[in-house]
Order: structure tokens, then sequence, then C-alpha cells
């Protein structure tokens, strides 16, 4: 997962003392790489590696879940409108860890979907500072939405997932190329994509996924019958998730 962090501040201790002094160089050129190295690692804010539970990262900070906006008709629903569950993920498309989540939650679908007891919703976090392309992208989702509605979002949506390299990678060319791929007409999607009009929308999913305590992608939260709320921070496993939701079953 990507968390919003900011610069991280460094607090180095070396411990130097040696029996011969030829050591003592040696010692010091070693620590002092492994000090520039992790400044390097701390700039570039690259994301955790071999962790499927943890974001990738803006800024610390605190939120409230109650301040989630209600799921209504105006998302991005896939599934049963009407599911005792909802999970609500605010995702980002660069992000590496969003895009396997996004395979984790098209499996649990499969599974809960047809049933009617579970729907996802789907919105927007882009981590600016990682990911510049990812807004752009947030906004293609929508103009795919508004020209094909909610199956052609969720199709682009799927597509994009599944071409992009993640980390900022994908190529601006390719969004008109994904529209056309799920059928959309490719003039009035670019016109609308230049229109930049789903801006302000991107940007509100955005400050709402921070109010509610999102501080990385992936974040979601789990929506029982009675509205209890379940925190869902990070690329988390299958299994973890068919769990919670199990959980947010029981509630009446």
């Amino acid at each position: 997962m990507y968390l919003l962090v900011p610069i991280l501040r460094h607090k180095n201790s070396m411990e130097t003392k040696s029996t011969s002094n030829y050591l003592l160089i040696p010692i010091a050129i070693v620590i002092a790489g492994v000090i520039i190295a992790g400044a390097v690692y701390a700039g570039i804010r690259t994301p955790t590696q071999g962790s499927a539970q943890r974001p990738q990262a803006v800024a610390q900070g605190s939120g409230d879940l109650e301040k989630m906006t209600a799921v209504s008709k105006s998302d991005h629903i896939r599934g049963n409108p009407d599911a005792p569950v909802k999970i609500v993920e605010y995702s980002d498309t660069e992000c590496p860890f969003c895009k396997r989540f996004h395979e984790t939650m098209r499996n649990v679908m499969d599974e809960y979907g047809p049933s009617g007891k579970v729907a996802w919703v789907y919105r927007h976090f882009p981590l600016d500072q990682l990911h510049p392309k990812a807004d752009k992208e947030a906004e293609a989702l929508e103009c795919a939405g508004e020209l094909g509605g909610n199956e052609a979002f969720w199709k682009y949506a799927d597509r994009l997932f599944e071409v992009t390299p993640a980390n900022n990678g994908l190529d601006a060319a390719e969004l008109p190329n994904i529209a056309k791929f799920i059928g959309l007409d490719v003039q009035e999607f670019n016109t609308c994509l230049s229109s930049g009009k789903w801006a302000a929308h991107v940007e509100e999913d955005t400050q709402n996924a921070m109010a509610t305590g999102g501080s990385g992608t992936p974040w979601s939260i789990i929506v029982a019958a009675n509205g209890k709320k379940f925190e869902l921070s990070g690329a988390q496993p299958e299994a973890t998730v068919k769990q919670l939701i199990e959980l947010a079953l029981k509630e009446k």
C-alpha cells in the first residue's frame, strides 16, 4: 500500500569502535553508504516490497469513517446496488498495490456478486506526489462512465489496471486506446478528457478519502446493512477481505 507521508527525517547513530585503526575508514565508508542509500530511498518513496498489506502514501492524518460520503446512485457500483454489504474503495490507478487489489476485488465479486450480498463501489484517490498521471486517468474513468454508463466505467477500469505497468508508467496515449478497446467513441472521449470537467469530482473523492482516515492507497471501507463500518487498509489478501465481509454480513 502506498502511504501519504512527509519526507522522512533521519536520526543516525554509528558505532565505529575497532581494535585496529585500519578498519576505521572502511567501516565509515560503509556506514556513509547506508545513510546515503536510506536518504535516496526516502526521497523517491518507493512502495514497500513483499507486503500486500501496506498502502502507498500521502501525509499521515486522522479521520473518521463516519465522514464517508454515503453511497448513492451517482456512485460507480459493481454488483447489486442494494447489497447488504458494500465495499467502498478509494483507489489510485497508478498504484501497484491498487492494481493487485483490483484483481482481488474482481475475485471477491465473482463469489459474492451473483448472490447480491456484496457491492463494490469505486472512488478516486490519486496520489499526486507519487503519480502525477493518476489524476487524468481518474478523469478518463469518469469520461468512460459518462459516455457508456456504469458498464463502460467498469470495463475501462478493468482494462486500465490490466495494461498499466503502475508507478506512473502508463503512456497517456493509451487512454483513448482503452476507450476504443471497450467500444467508446474516441473523439467524444478525447473531448471529454481534454475538457477537465471531471477534475473537481476526482478531487472531491480524494478529500473524502482523507477525511475518513485514508493515508494511502488502496483505502477501503466495508459498510454493513446497519451502517457499521470496517476499515480495510492496503491490498489485503482475498481471505482477509472475505473475513471482513462475513463479519459485516452478521451485522443486522
